[in-house]
């Protein structure tokens, strides 16, 4: 059970996949056509976002690589769950064989 909350106009604009925030809010099933087309605009709005952290997320591992790779900060410094994350993401990486970013077009400092 779902539960969505409309504007005046009968719009919804909130909705919340298990809770219901206050008691203006209505519950709907889970496969409801509108509650369904609310998430997927919502997504739709957010995808340019999302994809911008994803991107700077792979430039920071880069950077990290590198720092490391130079010397200049150690695999140490970081807290164990820092450590944690970069090790399962180094090896999701080695995995499916990427590779860092603009690795043809690097310019030795």
């Amino acid at each position: 059970m779902a539960y969505i909350l409309k504007n005046n106009e009968g719009v919804i604009i909130a909705a919340s996949p298990d809770t219901q925030v206050a008691a203006d809010w209505l519950a709907v099933e889970n496969t409801d056509t509108e509650y369904l087309a609310f998430l997927d605009n919502e997504l739709k709005k957010h995808h340019t976002f999302r994809e911008s952290d994803i991107q700077l997320a792979r430039v920071l591992e880069d950077l990290i690589s590198i720092l490391i790779d130079r010397s200049l900060i150690s695999y140490t410094d970081f807290p164990s769950a820092a450590q944690k994350r970069l090790n399962e993401r180094q090896s999701l990486r080695h995995k499916n064989k990427l590779s860092l970013l603009g690795d043809d077009d690097v310019t030795p400092l």
